[in-house]
């Protein structure tokens, strides 16, 4: 593993512990770089600030093991993404919180969007509002993942897509019915 890949991930577990311990408001750069023994330099050099670094956690971490892979529905990829979270809660929980410019949300909302596109291509026939059925599908899973996470995670990660899978087939199905 390269020298600068090696930094990267000294300072991202510095991050996830300390974000297991306090609120992300509460953590400077300067906090991240004692826990890992590190200057602010090096850190610099690597992001451009404790927001990237939080988002090249998740692109790391999650994003790039998944590209490329072979998922049989949306449903697979939405457990596998879950079970990631499920095993990084702690983590997660925190960065979930983050808010405004350059939060964990945002970022996270831009990334899934071609994800959830090909998932609304598995629910949907329709492609006339393909970008509508994306913000909604993108909104919808966000603000459930937050209350899923900020709640403490009552449930496994495959208990809570196969509520989710409940709810929305359950919701389809009564739309289509009253549509008729």
């Amino acid at each position: 593993m390269p020298d600068s890949n090696i930094t990267k991930k000294a300072l991202a577990q510095a991050m996830k512990d300390l974000m297991a311990q306090l609120p992300f408001g509460k953590i400077s750069v300067g906090d991240i770089c004692r826990a890992c023994g590190m200057n602010r330099k090096s850190f610099y050099y690597h992001f451009k600030d404790k927001y990237d670094l939080v988002n090249w956690i998740f692109y790391t971490e999650f994003i790039e093991s998944v590209r490329g892979a072979e998922f049989p529905s949306g449903w697979d990829f939405l457990t596998s993404m879950c079970g990631y979270f499920y095993r990084e809660r702690a983590f997660y929980r925190c960065a979930m919180e983050i808010e405004g410019q350059n939060s964990f949300r945002e970022y996270f909302y831009e990334v899934m969007s071609p994800f959830l596109a090909a998932f609304a291509e598995d629910m949907f026939t329709s492609t006339e509002d393909k970008r509508f059925y994306i913000t909604f599908l993108g909104d919808a899973l966000l603000a459930s993942l937050v209350r899923w996470l900020s709640e403490g995670i009552q449930t496994t990660a495959e208990e809570y897509v196969q509520v989710l899978r409940r709810v929305l087939t359950t919701l389809a199905r009564h739309i289509r019915a009253q549509d008729g």
